[in-house]
């Protein structure tokens, strides 16, 4: 589980931009697309906070800054895990359907970017195609649910309940491995759950416990995540903004500011990655995030659904 470089030719990364290499084009064009949406859309200062109908103080805000900061660099280091931690806490301060549709940019951005620096592309594509398809359906049917219910707790407990449960078995299985295993039905079962999860609650633990169980090369593992969930976000943001009216420009914006400040813990986490570390490292690193993220959805959704 490591890779051997850890540091960042920069020199050779602007060639390659001026030679409008894919990767280095897309890491860039990523950023520069959620950076100019949030100039582009600020509302005005006297209209920032109306947008999310809620009492956001400097401190609140600080917060949520330092919550999506951290986010992004575990984002950067396990592939996964951004929306996870991002949603329940920012659906506690506004409206949950709001930032289930506020939290679809940042993922984006931070997947465009992973897929390039990962160096994934079509070879992903050809192998894992029926994967992306029914993830592209999940997705869709998802969009479709929320835009005619509104987000309530029940579907983020379930999930919570299934992380804990993938978290139990890994501990008590001492991390087990399945070498070189593909199960075409479990792989696109999971891919449309995924899709399905992440466009009604923007949750989705399924993929990457799967991936998890079956995929244990490190840039694979992240690249693979990357190209399913950057399409998934793809089509959630192309479709809440075509064809409902989830998607507005506040909306926009500020899920485009928060994906600004999350390029700082990407970069982070990118670097991270990069030094040398052992796959049981990396399997408690990811099995323990799993586990702390069960229960920050128990800490916000038991107390609505029992209480």
């Amino acid at each position: 589980m490591s890779t051997p470089e850890s540091t960042v030719d920069v020199e050779q990364f602007l060639t390659n931009l001026l030679k409008f290499n894919y990767r280095e084009v897309t890491m860039v064009g990523a950023a520069l697309a959620v950076l100019v949406a949030s100039i582009a859309f600020f509302p005005g200062v006297e209209n920032v906070g109306q947008g999310v109908q809620s009492e956001l103080s400097i401190g609140l805000l600080a917060g949520l800054v330092l919550v999506a900061i951290v986010a992004g660099v575990v984002k950067g280091m396990t592939g996964f895990g951004y929306s996870l931690i991002m949603t329940p806490i920012f659906a506690s301060v506004i409206d949950p359907t709001a930032a289930i549709v506020v939290l679809a940019i940042p993922p984006w951005m931070l997947n465009m970017f992973q897929i390039a620096e990962t160096g994934t592309g079509r070879s992903f594509v050809r192998e894992e195609w029926a994967l992306l398809l029914l993830a592209v359906v999940g997705t869709i049917t998802g969009v479709a649910a929320l835009a005619a219910l509104s987000a309530g707790p029940l579907v983020p407990f379930v999930i919570g309940l299934v992380l804990l449960g993938y978290v139990t078995f890994q501990a008590v299985q001492n991390f087990v491995t399945v070498t070189e295993a593909h199960h075409p039905f479990a792989l696109g079962a999971a891919g449309f759950s995924q899709g399905f999860l992440l466009a009604l609650a923007n949750l989705g633990p399924l993929l990457p416990a799967y991936f998890h169980t079956f995929e244990r090369d490190t840039e694979r593992y992240i690249g693979g995540l990357s190209m399913v969930l950057g399409t998934i976000f793809t089509v959630r943001i192309v479709q809440m903004a075509l064809f409902t009216d989830l998607l507005t420009t506040y909306r926009l914006w500020l899920g485009s500011v928060i994906a600004v400040v999350t390029i700082v813990g990407l970069l982070s986490g990118t670097y991270l990655r990069r030094l040398e570390f052992d796959e049981r490292t990396f399997n408690w690193f990811v099995v323990g995030l799993l586990f702390v993220i069960s229960l920050n959805i128990f800490r916000n959704t038991v107390p609505a659904l029992f209480f």
